[in-house]
C-alpha cells in the first residue's frame, strides 16, 4: 500500500533552513518555559513526598479541599483534579510519612469535617523519600544519556560517524521539544515519562535509520548527482512508508490519550508529541545534518 507515488519529488532539502528556524524556535520556547518554571515539574517519583488520590461522590473544587486540610501539618499541599473524573483529585504533600495508613486516615478525618463520610473515598496513597526520589531522577537521566551514547556507537559502526552525529542531534532535538511541551502544559515528569522518552528515542531512530539506509543505497546509484539531490531523493522514496507508519502509530497513541484515562494520560501525551516530532526530525533534522557535514568536507578539500 502506497499513499504517495514513488516518483514524487518534494523539495524537503530546500526547506531545511525554514525547518531549522522552526526547530530552534520550538526548543527556545521550551527552554524559556523551563527557566521560568524553575526546571521540570518532577512528580512524586523524582521529587519525593506523599501522593493521595481521593474520589468524592459530590462535586467539589481544589480550593475547598485545600481549606479542609489547613488543620493538618502538611506544609503546602498541592491539590489538582485527576483524569476525566471531575470529582477525583490528587493531593501532593512534600513531606513524607513512614505510616502511610496513618497519613491517609488523617487526611480522611480532615475531609470528613467538610464532607459527609460517604462522600470521601481514599483510592491510593504513595510515598517516596527525597533521597530515593533523587536517586531515581539521576538514574533516569543516566538511562537517557547511555541510550544516546549506545546509539552513537551503533550507528557509527553500521554507517559512518557523520550519520551517527545526525541521528543523535535529531534525538536530542526530539527529547528537548517534548520536555518543553511538558513544561508549557504544566505536566509532571515521572518514571513512566522517562520510559516514554526512551520509547520516543527508539521510534525516532527507527525512522531515521530507514532514511539513512536509502541514502546509502542511492549514493551508489546516483554517484554523479549532488549529495543534496541524493538525500532529497531518499526522503521522497521513503515518504510513503514514513507516513503509513507514523499515521498508524498516531492513531493508537491518540486513542490512548483520549480514552486511556488519567493514569496513562501524561505517557500518551509524551508519545503523541514524540511521534510527531520524531517523524519531523528524521526528515528535517537528521538528513540536513548530513548535507551540512558534506558541505564542510567539500570546503576543506578545496
Amino acid at each position: 500500500m502506497q499513499l504517495i507515488k514513488p516518483d514524487v519529488n518534494i523539495d524537503f532539502v530546500g526547506k531545511r533552513k525554514i525547518a531549522l528556524i522552526v526547530s530552534v524556535a520550538l526548543i527556545l520556547v521550551g527552554l524559556v518555559s523551563l527557566l521560568f518554571n524553575g526546571g521540570p515539574d518532577y512528580g512524586i517519583d523524582f521529587a519525593g513526598g506523599t501522593l493521595v488520590q481521593v474520589q468524592f461522590s459530590q462535586p467539589t473544587d481544589a480550593t475547598t479541599i485545600k481549606k479542609s486540610l489547613d488543620g493538618l501539618d502538611l506544609g503546602s499541599p498541592v491539590v489538582q483534579s485527576f483524569g476525566d473524573n471531575q470529582n477525583e483529585y490528587l493531593i501532593r504533600v512534600e513531606q513524607t510519612s513512614d505510616e502511610l495508613k496513618g497519613l491517609s486516615i488523617q487526611i480522611q478525618n480532615a475531609l470528613w469535617q467538610t464532607y459527609e463520610k460517604g462522600d470521601v473515598d481514599i483510592r491510593r496513597v504513595e510515598m517516596v523519600g527525597p533521597q530515593v526520589g533523587k536517586d531515581l531522577r539521576n538514574k533516569g537521566i543516566k538511562a537517557l544519556f547511555y541510550a544516546m551514547l549506545g546509539l552513537l556507537v551503533y550507528i557509527s559502526w553500521r554507517f559512518e560517524f557523520r550519520f551517527a552525529v545526525g541521528a543523535v542531534i535529531a534525538l536530542v532535538h526530539d527529547v528537548l521539544i517534548t520536555l518543553g511541551a511538558f513544561s508549557l502544559f504544566g505536566k509532571e515528569i515521572n518514571l513512566p515519562i522517562i520510559a516514554a522518552f526512551l520509547a520516543i528515542i527508539g521510534y525516532s531512530l527507527n525512522d531515521t535509520i530507514i532514511v539513512y539506509d536509502r541514502i546509502r543505497e542511492n549514493t551508489g546509484k546516483h554517484n554523479k548527482k549532488s549529495f543534496s539531490f541524493i538525500v532529497n531523493r531518499s526522503i521522497n522514496e521513503t515518504l510513503s512508508r514514513t507516513l503509513l507508519t507514523s499515521g498508524t502509530t498516531l492513531l493508537v497513541v491518540l486513542a490512548l490519550f483520549i480514552l486511556g484515562g488519567g493514569v496513562i494520560h501524561n505517557f500518551a501525551f509524551a508519545m503523541l508529541i514524540g511521534v510527531l516530532v520524531g517523524t519531523y526530525s528524521s526528515i528535517f533534522v537528521a538528513s540536513p545534518v548530513l548535507i551540512f557535514w558534506q558541505q564542510k568536507m567539500e570546503k576543506r578539500s578545496k
